[in-house]
C-alpha cells in the first residue's frame, strides 16, 4: 500500500509541468510578443525598431531557458530560435518582406528534406519521433513482429508514415510562404508592418500549425493502425508504463 502511495503521488507533479510548458510556449512564443507588435509599434510608444527588439527577447529568453533547464540541445529549438533572429535582423534592416516570405518557408522546407533524407540513413528522424524507446517497448514489438513475419512489411508502413510527416513540413512551407506574401505588404520598418508581423504570428498557429498538426497525428494513427494490424495485439501493449 505504502509503495502504491508513494508511486502514485510520484506521478502527480508531472501533469503540472506539461500545463506549464505548453502555457509558457504559448505565452512566451505567440502572445507576447503579438501584443507587443500589434499595439506598441507606434511612434508614440515604443515605436517599430524598439518594438520588434523587446518582442523577440520573449521567445529567444524562453528558448534559451528551455534549452537550460532540459540540459540537452534540442533541433527544433535551435532551429526556433535562428528563424527569430532571421526575423529580427531581416526586420531591423528593413529588408523587402520578400526575405521573411523565404525565411518562413525555409525552416519547415529544410526539416522536411531532413526528415526524407534520414529515410536513406540507419536512423530515420520517424523511428526516433514516433517510435521512441522511452514510449515504445521496442523490443516487445520487434518480436511479436517476428512471430507473424511481419517485420520487412512494417519496416514499408514505416516510410509511408514518414513520407507523410514529410507532407505536413511541405504544406507548412507552402502555408507559411503564402501567408507572409499575402499580409507583409506595408513599406518594411514602418509602424503598419510592424503590426502585419505581428498579425502574421498570430495567424500562424490556425492557419499553418493546425492543418500540419492533423497530418502529423495522421501519421501516428496510421503506424500505430498497421502495428495493430501486424502484430495481432492492441498497440497499447507496446507503450510503456512510464510513458
Amino acid at each position: 500500500m505504502t509503495n502504491q502511495a508513494e508511486s502514485s503521488t510520484s506521478k502527480k507533479p508531472a501533469k503540472p509541468k506539461q500545463n506549464g510548458g505548453f502555457l509558457g510556449n504559448l505565452a512566451f512564443n505567440i502572445v507576447i510578443p503579438v501584443l507587443i507588435l500589434t499595439n506598441l509599434s507606434g511612434e508614440d510608444s515604443l515605436g517599430p525598431a524598439w518594438s520588434v527588439v523587446i518582442a523577440l527577447l520573449f521567445p529567444i529568453g524562453f528558448g534559451l531557458w528551455d534549452l537550460k533547464k532540459s540540459g540537452k540541445v534540442n533541433g527544433f529549438s535551435v532551429l526556433g530560435i535562428i528563424s527569430i533572429f532571421l526575423t529580427g535582423g531581416i526586420t531591423l534592416l528593413k529588408l523587402p518582406a520578400e526575405y521573411i516570405a523565404i525565411k518562413e518557408a525555409a525552416i519547415p522546407l529544410l526539416i522536411g528534406i531532413a526528415v526524407l533524407v534520414s529515410q536513406f540513413t540507419q536512423k530515420p528522424l520517424v523511428r526516433l519521433l514516433i517510435l521512441n524507446e522511452n514510449v515504445i517497448d521496442l523490443q516487445a514489438l520487434n518480436l511479436a513482429l517476428e512471430n507473424k513475419n511481419n517485420t520487412a512489411l512494417f519496416n514499408q508502413k514505416v516510410n509511408v508514415s514518414s513520407y507523410i510527416v514529410t507532407a505536413s513540413f511541405f504544406l507548412s512551407s507552402a502555408l507559411n510562404y503564402i501567408l507572409a506574401k499575402m499580409i507583409l505588404v506595408s513599406e518594411p520598418g514602418t509602424t503598419a508592418y510592424i503590426e502585419e508581423l505581428g498579425r502574421m504570428t498570430a495567424l500562424s498557429y490556425p492557419v499553418i500549425v493546425i492543418p500540419s498538426t492533423i497530418m502529423l497525428f495522421g501519421a501516428i494513427g496510421y503506424l500505430f493502425v498497421q502495428m495493430k494490424k501486424l502484430t495481432g495485439e492492441d498497440f497499447f501493449t507496446f507503450i510503456l508504463e512510464e510513458a
